[in-house]
């Protein structure tokens, strides 16, 4: 196990929130041994002192769920150095020390190429990782020459491009359930599932990330790697062990099978649009345009769907439909597999027998099936919900990440050629929206997103 984790971007957002709580987490489970260091560099011109300060208001903050010992282990772990990530020196001294180090990019895309450059100009001690948040790369150009650079460095098993949703439990439940239940695993196929969507909708809204959301928008910041990924686990065919190769390489397989969308694709099969001034999440939210920080002229979007079909054995004519959405009237956060309608009802029944369907709800955890039964009155078909209890995780997604990283399991990270085929499944989306061909269409803040009156459910 790695004992030091250096953060780049150590006084933003997703340290704030995610990875000091997710450090944390590992502490209280017994997980953090009492070698661990934490090297933190930002760009904010403060010492030791001010970065524990920091830490352990943001620890009180975002993680105040978790013992105090624990946090405290956290801060008095901290160290803190100014550093420029296109500075060799300055990056040099952040990583120096005893042994490996876990190199946590918490950084724009954009600033990949130069960090990862930097870190091999200050030497990355022997047996060292490197992890890189989504989206990897820009587009699919910047994520094959960030993989160049990458390989220079490190070996791939090294290199950690994480996606938290794959550290959740209810995501990996996806493949849990089909694959552990008999019952499911034999009817997981197009003669049976005629569609399956993957949602991620949020009622709230921009929240301040503007100097990042605007210049990257709802098909990048969320369909191209987390609602993709998704995508593969619930489609992919059963691997032969949860290991890295095995389960990395039927991912790849799905991504390979994704049917190319033409221009005149993209124009029939996807949609996006951005809010308007509305009530969402209990709140009045501007136009996205009048968010502070935003630039209208970039045309960012901040609702996303395509519709995609795979060409294998498994899934000929099943529909899969990939949806997020920003200050929406309701969070809809779920992989709904849609089964076909039964064949033939008996005579004399009434009522009607509406499709199964299997819920995996993300956030919050839950596990549903829809289906159709016999009410009160003789004869008269009902709708009846299965609803299962789900225990709450051992650790939070950040913290399994990082537990992950120390340890060197790299099955649920992104694999390079998985990264760049996941941008070629969106290339053709990226094309055919910049050239105008799919409008930008508009929807009031609260509303289902376009197409759907205010108030009214996704």
């Amino acid at each position: 196990m790695i004992e030091r984790l250096a953060i780049f971007g150590a006084t933003g957002d997703l340290a704030a929130r995610y990875l000091l709580p997710g450090l944390a987490a590992l502490h209280a489970a017994g997980q953090l041994g009492g070698r661990f260091e934490l090297a933190g560099a930002g760009r904010q011109d403060w010492d030791t002192g001010d970065f524990r300060q920091w830490a352990a208001a943001q620890l009180d903050r975002h993680g105040g769920q978790f013992p105090a010992a624990a946090r405290q282990a956290v801060v008095s772990a901290a160290s803190y150095r100014q550093a420029d990530v296109a500075d060799v020196p300055s990056v040099a001294d952040v990583i120096a020390g005893d042994g490996p180090v876990a190199a946590y990019l918490a950084l724009p895309p954009a600033v990949f190429p130069a960090a990862v450059s930097t870190l091999h100009g200050a030497g990355l001690p022997p047996g060292s990782r490197i992890v890189l948040e989504k989206p990897f790369g820009e587009d699919l150009d910047s994520a094959v020459e960030l993989n160049r650079l990458l390989a220079e460095l490190v070996p791939e098993s090294a290199v950690f491009r994480v996606d938290h949703f794959l550290a959740m439990t209810t995501v990996q439940n996806v493949l849990g359930t089909r694959l552990a239940n008999r019952m499911l695993e034999p009817i997981w196929n197009s003669a049976h599932i005629a569609e399956v969507e993957v949602v991620w909708d949020e009622s709230l809204a921009l929240e301040g990330r503007a100097g990042y959301y605007d210049g990257v928008g709802a098909l990048k910041d969320m369909l191209q790697n987390h609602l993709l990924q998704l995508l593969c686990l619930a489609a992919m065919e059963p691997p032969i062990s949860l290991g890295e190769r095995d389960l990395r390489d039927r991912k790849l397989d799905v991504l390979r099978s994704v049917r190319p969308l033409t221009d005149s694709d993209v124009v029939r099969r996807t949609r996006r649009a951005r809010y308007l001034a509305g009530q969402a999440g209990g709140h009045q939210v501007p136009a996205y345009v009048d968010e502070e920080g935003v630039n209208p002229r970039h045309g960012t979007e901040t609702f996303a769907e395509i519709e995609l079909e795979l060409d294998n054995w498994r899934w000929p004519g099943t529909v899969f439909r990939l949806r997020t959405g920003k200050a929406l009237g309701r969070d809809r956060k779920e992989v709904a597999v849609h089964f076909r309608p039964v064949p033939h009802l008996p005579f004399g029944h009434s009522g009607e027998a509406l499709p199964n369907v299997l819920r995996f709800g993300l956030d919050p955890e839950s596990l549903t099936m829809d289906l159709t039964g016999i009410g009160a009155r003789a004869n008269t078909l009902v709708p009846l919900e299965l609803t299962a209890r789900i225990d709450p995780p051992e650790l939070p997604a950040y913290g399994q990440l990082l537990l992950d990283v120390l340890n060197g399991n790299a099955a649920l990270s992104i694999r390079g050629d998985e990264a760049e085929e996941s941008w070629r499944v969106v290339a053709p989306v990226l094309s055919a929206w910049s050239k105008d061909l799919v409008p930008l269409l508009e929807y009031p803040a609260g509303s289902g997103g376009p197409g759907a009156a205010a108030g009214s459910a996704p």
